[in-house]
């Protein structure tokens, strides 16, 4: 597996980018992007270039029953245009349930609350993709 990864996890209002280090021993949250204040394609191109990036990973929202939904449709729009724009970089979608849920406990285990989640939640919860996706 070559490093850095970049994790995304994709929401309409904001979407959240973690990577990992260039060795792949460590993750970390990268930013929140605000969707009506920024364009995402071009941020998350600026992302991956500035941290050379070499493959991205797209939490991909399935059901409980493993089906996909509105949301997963949206996703792979996104992922689809995404890919136009990452040349040679791979993109993978990726079974992201559960991880907005375990980001906000982990954020509520460390001290903060609901309305103080907000600005973190969306990076706490590419972390986790990210972390899943490595088997970590």
């Amino acid at each position: 597996m070559t490093h850095p990864i970049l994790a995304i996890d994709h929401g309409d209002a904001r979407i959240g980018l973690a990577a990992t280090d260039e060795f792949g021993i460590g993750t970390h949250p990268v930013e929140t992007i605000d969707c009506r204040k920024t364009e995402i394609i071009p941020r998350i191109l600026e992302v991956i270039a500035e941290r050379k990036i070499q493959a991205v990973v797209l939490g991909l929202p399935l059901r409980m029953d493993g089906s996909e939904g509105t949301s997963s449709k949206k996703v792979r729009k996104f992922g689809k245009e995404l890919r136009t724009n990452l040349g040679d970089i791979p993109l993978t979608l990726f079974d992201e349930r559960f991880t907005t849920v375990t980001a906000s406990e982990k954020l509520r285990s460390a001290g903060r609350k609901a309305k103080q989640q907000k600005d973190v939640i969306d990076q706490v919860a590419a972390l986790e993709i990210l972390k899943d996706y490595l088997g970590w």
